[in-house]
């Protein structure tokens, strides 16, 4: 369900030092968003924060820039921010709103992203068609290569099965090696493992969590285009 937008939102993102307003114009620039240099990590859907703030609060030898489509919804990612960091500068993480199915619009080879995190993601499964607006969808992992750094990896979280069984297709398809995988996140074992409020109300409806870490290959040319990928 959408959050509905509140008229307390956009004065909190126009006065917020750590969101990002014209994310575009930082393309290739990404570490100048940050008071240091330092490895950075790309969260693409982040929704409210929730783990997200954890996540970066306790890593503060990584600079983390988290997006999602919908600018309204990073106002309560900045409000939890806020709570989780106190009286601690916010300066490893950024806050911007972005299509990410246009993500190298915003992104370049320079930025070197460590890391993308993608957690429960819009599944599409409905219909075949709408497949390539998976986050996980080969269209999307071929912009991630041009700005992912050498070894860079992908984090991928979904209760969705039909999803993650695709997903594991398309990133052996297009040059990323699975080292980790569990059809059940909880039982696992794997730490640290940082919650987001879809992955609670799932697993506490008894839903396993999909998860996975993928390694991208240096030395990948693909045999099909993208685009004819179902």
């Amino acid at each position: 369900m959408r959050m509905r937008r509140k008229p307390w939102t956009e004065p909190l993102i126009d006065a917020c030092p750590f969101y990002i307003d014209q994310p575009a114009k930082m393309r290739g620039h990404w570490r100048d968003a940050f008071p240091s240099e330092k490895p950075m990590f790309l969260e693409i859907g982040c929704g409210k924060g929730v783990a997200t703030v954890k996540m970066a609060h306790e890593n503060p030898e990584i600079n983390f820039i988290a997006v999602d489509e919908v600018r309204h919804v990073l106002a309560v990612s900045i409000k939890n921010a806020m709570a989780e960091y106190g009286s601690d500068p916010v300066d490893n993480l950024r806050f911007t709103a972005i299509d990410a199915t246009r993500i190298f619009d915003t992104f370049a080879p320079e930025d070197k992203i460590g890391r993308i995190i993608i957690n429960f993601c819009n599944p599409w499964n409905e219909k075949a068609k709408h497949h390539k607006r998976r986050l996980t969808h080969p269209r999307q992992l071929m912009q991630y290569r041009e700005f992912l750094a050498p070894g860079g990896q992908i984090y991928f979280k979904t209760d969705d099965t039909a999803l993650f069984t695709a997903s594991k297709r398309y990133l052996a398809q297009f040059g990323f090696d699975i080292s980790y995988l569990t059809d059940d996140l909880h039982a696992s074992g794997f730490q640290p493992n940082y919650v987001s409020e879809h992955e609670a109300l799932y697993s506490s409806q008894g839903v396993p969590i999909h998860f996975l870490i993928a390694d991208m290959r240096a030395d990948f040319v693909p045999e099909v285009p993208a685009d004819e990928v179902v």
